[in-house]
């Protein structure tokens, strides 16, 4: 008999940490090893646990899901990061698949598509969810238009930017790497059909994406 899927789950509901804890005791395939309430806590216990699979939520307090699996990838970990969410638009998928998460589900899936995702996840296999996949080909026939609206996180890199900020400062305050940083910085030039930092600044003034500075 193989040895059951480890697993941390990380969420921060408790609520549905303790149900899908209790959901994966039923099965003797799986086992859980830990749970986390933040992308931080997800992180350390993953290199203390070392589990085969990460159930991560993306939007919590502290430290996101897309973060943490920046950062689970920079160190190393080898778990797979299975995402399980409520979310399924391109900026929730899209940064979390970029980040190297192995799979996506959402949290209204059925337990029996829950469990065959794990499993693939464990066996280093793409899982996803009917409406994310069909999302992900979409993309794929029909680009973004490089004009499309700056994301949150493009948002809060582009301020950073503006106020002086180095690619380093900038990646320290946001928890996430300089490489994530400059990756942001090319679609942000890109959106706003500039070339440099000091471009995208003024265009962001120019746009209102940024709030025109205090005279003295």
């Amino acid at each position: 008999m193989n040895d059951p899927i480890k697993l941390l789950i990380v969420d921060d509901h408790p609520v549905v940490r303790d149900g899908l804890s209790s959901m994966f005791a039923r099965d003797p395939e799986f086992t859980v090893v830990g749970e986390a309430a933040d992308g931080a806590e997800a992180v350390r216990l993953a290199e203390a646990l070392g589990p085969d699979v990460i159930l991560m939520d993306l939007r919590m307090a502290g430290m996101d899901g897309v973060t943490a699996i920046v950062e689970l990838t920079r160190r190393g970990v080898p778990a797979r990061v299975l995402v399980l969410t409520t979310y399924d638009t391109d900026s929730h998928v899209l940064p979390a698949i970029e980040a190297g998460a192995t799979g996506y589900l959402l949290k209204d899936a059925p337990r029996d598509e829950l469990l065959r995702a794990v499993r693939s996840a464990a066996r280093g296999e793409v899982a996803l969810s009917p409406s994310v996949a069909a999302r992900l080909m979409n993309r794929l026939r029909t680009p973004t238009p490089s004009t499309g609206p700056l994301s949150q996180r493009e948002l809060e890199v582009l301020r950073l930017v503006a106020a002086g900020n180095t690619n380093r400062e900038a990646a320290a305050r946001l928890f996430i790497t300089e490489a994530t940083i400059k990756t942001h910085l090319i679609n942000i030039y890109a959106k706003l059909d500039v070339n440099d930092r000091a471009a995208a600044v003024a265009e962001g003034y120019n746009r209102r994406l940024l709030a025109a500075p205090e005279r003295p």
